[in-house]
């Protein structure tokens, strides 16, 4: 249960945009383009970092949510929510993709911890300045997200099946609905 009054029973921050409206706009518009918009990263990849962030800010909903998007951009497989919890240990991904998760775990942590050879190790590995900003701002906005999800006391499912039909509907609808 919330820690303040919805008239809603959605999970996460689903109740929490159905019930605030004109917050809802700006933090749906702001998810659609960092996760879905023009990027030379892939919205699986844009996924992963919003997932990975949310699992090191411990908040179930949004990582689990966001992890069976990914897993609907790539093959539907929801063993990758497992996988992020594991730092990516046994998924294939690229290491450039790994260099931008090790950024996107210090602007978790703080911001001032990503380091000049953080980013160097990310442009060495073929990062482009547009990519190192895009996985700083989606990691920076995924804090404030968990933060408002799990500052207001949200519930969230546990098991990451109970994530298949939202991690669907985000990687092919996208983030804006009709209020």
């Amino acid at each position: 249960m919330a820690y303040i009054e919805l008239d809603n029973k959605l999970p996460g921050i689903s109740g929490l945009l159905q019930q605030f409206p004109e917050t809802a706009k700006p933090m749906s518009e702001l998810a659609e383009i960092l996760l879905r918009g023009p990027s030379t990263l892939t919205s699986a990849e844009r996924e992963m970092i919003a997932s990975y962030v949310s699992y090191q800010n411990e908040c179930h909903f949004c990582h689990t949510s966001h992890g069976a998007a990914a897993a609907h951009h790539l093959d539907g497989n929801l063993d990758i929510i497992d996988d992020i919890k594991q730092d990516f240990q046994t998924t294939a991904i690229s290491d450039k993709l790994r260099a931008l998760l090790q950024i996107a775990k210090k602007v978790q942590e703080q911001g001032n911890k990503v380091s000049s050879d953080d980013i160097d190790q990310a442009k060495n590995e073929g990062a482009t300045d547009r990519e190192i900003h895009d996985t700083v701002l989606i990691a920076a906005a995924f804090c404030m997200y968990n933060r408002y999800v799990d500052g207001l006391g949200t519930w969230a499912p546990e098991n990451k099946e109970a994530y298949d039909d939202t991690g669907r509907m985000l990687a092919h609808e996208g983030y804006i609905r009709e209020r």
